[in-house]
């Protein structure tokens, strides 16, 4: 019987070399270009910019054969989406020059790219229906739930193994994990665990479709799928309780309280006269800002930019300012709650702005939103909220709040760190 969890550890087991990928052979498994070709091929996008606007454009006419509701769709097992696929950094030179840093580590960012593409590979891949030699369905990344680091060092000259399938669906929602290890010392051993939320739209990607219903086969895939269950009911608890909706928590207002008196003037004590304490930075001068001109380039499949470009940009502006924050090269611990919140569109202005939000002995946690600016118009609108949990190797300054704004934005990443440690 498959069991997915078997599959997904089996990635440590001790392997010989030869089972490194040396490029796309029979009877080995795809590397990211593939994935990416693949993607194209479902879609039916054209890798020309000429020609893509008139093929998505084509794409229209395949809104006859979205399913009416779920229970026309069959149902499919957690087997029936599981990929592997590998990075060849150790056996090809040329492909480690794109993840590279000066520092000689990987670009993490380059490494959102491929979850990126993979999890949409995944749901495409659940939804498969060998009848239609296009898939009516646009399927896009919603949400990074969460993606928790195994390790902190990955290295550049060592052949990574990404595996992942479906763990969880909706009625238009699918919910992927995928697992990174890294060959190393004879062996393949975890890197990270990250889980995608992704939704499928219709062709014009402008109205929520049905997506195959999943079935668990055995106690083990049972567990895996209420995991997906009570991730969905944490991800409504979450929301409910915003800071954006309602209001702190009793002992959440004593803490910002407390912060408050703690940067009275003793000799003032007046509401208007501020000391910032000692080993301390105001939060308005912690922040960093980047934007980005996005070009056709950046594309994905559905002739918007890629999510994993802008998960990439947004990595590098936070890690940046974490860094600068810190003074020293911070490594992550998580990513969690990207909420992708609406499309961009190529020729669009993104601007992104990360701020330190929350420090607690070596972490730092940082956020960074972007939004799309119209310069003719001259309005902005939020398309991403980032979250980052960065750690240094020695203490960081405290991060603290002056407005009742940045009050919320303290208590957000507190909220945000302590789902971090607990987990």
């Amino acid at each position: 019987m498959f069991s997915p969890r078997m599959l997904l550890l089996r990635s440590c087991a001790s392997l010989t070399t030869r089972h490194l990928c040396t490029g796309p052979r029979k009877g080995r498994a795809p590397d990211m270009v593939e994935v990416r070709n693949r993607l194209r091929e479902i879609v039916g996008a054209s890798t020309n910019w000429s020609d893509h606007q008139q093929a998505m454009a084509e794409r229209v006419s395949l809104s006859s054969m979205l399913a009416k509701s779920q229970s026309d769709l069959p149902v499919k097992s957690m087997k029936d989406s599981f990929l592997e696929v590998h990075l060849p950094l150790g056996s090809e030179p040329q492909l480690r020059e794109k993840y590279l840093t000066f520092h000689n580590t990987v670009r993490f960012g380059r490494i959102l790219e491929d979850l990126d593409s993979l999890a949409v590979l995944i749901s495409y891949s659940h939804t498969y229906n060998p009848a239609l030699k296009r898939s009516p369905l646009s399927i896009v990344t919603a949400l990074v739930d969460k993606i928790d680091m195994r390790q902190q060092v990955i290295y550049p000259d060592c052949d990574i193994k990404f595996t992942g399938h479906v763990t969880w669906v909706g009625k238009t929602s699918i919910e992927a994990k995928m697992h990174m290890t890294q060959y190393r010392d004879g062996a393949y051993c975890p890197v990270l665990d990250a889980t995608f939320v992704m939704v499928a739209r219709d062709p014009e990607n402008k109205r929520a479709a049905f997506v195959n219903p999943l079935r668990p086969e055995g106690p083990e895939e049972e567990e895996i799928f209420q995991q997906g269950e009570a991730n969905k009911s944490r991800r409504v608890e979450l929301s409910t309780a915003s800071l954006l909706k309602v209001a702190p928590t009793a002992e959440e207002r004593k803490i910002v309280h407390g912060l408050f008196l703690n940067t009275l003037d003793t000799k003032t004590v007046s509401f208007r006269s501020r000391v910032l304490p000692p080993s301390s930075v105001w939060m308005e001068d912690a922040k960093l800002k980047g934007l980005e001109i996005c070009h056709p380039q950046e594309r994905n499949i559905f002739n918007r930019i890629f999510g994993g470009f802008l998960m990439r940009k947004a990595y590098e502006l936070g890690w940046a300012n974490a860094c600068s924050f810190g003074g020293c090269r911070p490594s992550l611990v998580a990513v969690d709650d990207i909420l992708f919140q609406r499309p961009v569109e190529i020729g669009s202005l993104l601007m992104l702005s990360s701020q330190v939000c929350y420090t607690e002995g070596k972490h730092i946690q940082v956020r960074v939103h972007s939004e799309v600016f119209d310069p003719l118009t001259r309005q902005h609108n939020t398309t991403n909220v980032f979250h980052f949990t960065f750690v240094s190797d020695r203490d960081v300054p405290s991060i603290v709040p002056q407005t009742y704004g940045e009050s919320m934005l303290y208590l957000d990443g507190k909220r945000h760190f302590n789902l971090t440690v607990e987990q």
